[in-house]
């Protein structure tokens, strides 16, 4: 008995366990902390280009701690997100808040881009930024 490509492949997809595309294609306004792990490419409009690396926070369940690597300098981070906004707050001491980060997910990117505004402790303007999975 013969049986064809496509008759296989056609049984494959029945017996596959449904993915729904939202799973696979968050909303942005249901794009939580952990979409957000892991790696990220930042471009600070008049700065120099930077990584930042987000992780679960240690200590506050659903929020984000990391750190943001810039013109050679590391400087921690934490934040959070929630309804596709995220908020992150640099502090270049550990101690008090340096620079802040606001910015919305980006709607049919899956939670791949953010973009929103940076501000610098004590800078009059803000500027535009872009983060980016590598």
């Amino acid at each position: 008995m013969r049986i064809s490509a496509g008759f296989l492949v056609a049984a494959a997809l029945v017996a596959a366990p449904a993915v729904s595309l939202s799973q696979a294609c968050p909303a942005a306004a249901d794009v939580s902390q952990a979409h957000l792990l892991g790696t990220w490419h930042a471009s600070i409009e008049g700065q120099p280009a930077a990584t930042l690396h987000l992780a679960r926070h240690p200590e506050y369940a659903g929020t984000l701690r990391g750190h943001v690597q810039r013109g050679g300098r590391r400087i921690e981070l934490a934040g959070d997100v929630g309804d596709g906004e995220l908020t992150l707050e640099e502090s270049e001491d550990g101690k008090r808040i340096t620079a802040a980060w606001l910015g919305d997910v980006v709607e049919g990117t899956c939670g791949r881009e953010i973009r929103g505004v940076w501000k610098a402790e004590g800078a009059p303007e803000e500027r535009p930024f872009i983060l980016r999975r590598p």
